[in-house]
């Protein structure tokens, strides 16, 4: 379990080994959730091959944000039914820092659904960035399948409304969700390219 908030040495301990400490608390959270872990692996793993597209110095906390994006489907943590906020909160409630809690509150456009669910003002708890780092981890998220396959973006979206139903939040807010995806790819390769 991450060290909690107590004192200066605690939130060192955590910042020491983020990501270690990131792909320990998930594996324990989504033991048994097969898929989702499957899914986990492959976004971390994707994440840290998008690294050239962050500054060096948020390669961990990008890499710390893709192991814990999703463990708000943990059925131990979940609480509103919306999992980026409700990890968001569990790993705020365990002293995660404030930024991490962020990156998964926010990640892949969440807001965009949060709204739909009514929850925009318990996101507002959290702080949206808007950054490389939130372009990146919506890129990783966004081109890798629920079961951890690669896939391209709009297959990866169209996946997801066929699962969710025409009906459900996610395709409410796809509308204004897929442009912002679909630019955050963009900004990625951008990068990317730029990198190279």
């Amino acid at each position: 379990m991450a060290p909690m908030r107590t004192d200066e040495g605690a939130e060192l301990a955590l910042a020491d080994d983020i990501v270690g400490q990131a792909r320990a608390l998930s594996a324990r959270l989504l033991v048994g959730l097969p898929d989702r872990w499957r899914h986990t692996i492959a976004v971390a793993e994707r994440a840290r091959e998008l690294t050239g597209a962050v500054n060096p110095a948020d390669c961990e906390i990008l890499c710390a944000a893709a192991w814990l994006h999703d463990v708000g489907y943990a059925p131990l943590i979940v609480d509103t039914g919306f999992h980026p906020l409700d990890g968001a909160r569990y790993l705020d409630g365990e002293g995660w820092p404030s930024r991490l809690c962020g990156l998964v509150a926010h990640h892949s456009g969440a807001l965009f659904v949060a709204r739909t669910l009514d929850l925009g003002d318990q996101m507002a708890a959290y702080p949206d960035e808007r950054s490389p780092v939130t372009d990146a981890l919506a890129y990783a998220d966004q081109t890798v399948g629920f079961r951890g396959e690669p896939l391209p973006i709009e297959e990866r979206m169209a996946d997801m409304l066929r699962r969710h139903g025409s009906g459900s939040a996610n395709a409410t807010a796809h509308r204004f969700r897929a442009p912002y995806l679909l630019a955050a790819a963009h900004r990625v390769q951008q990068r990317l390219t730029l990198a190279t």
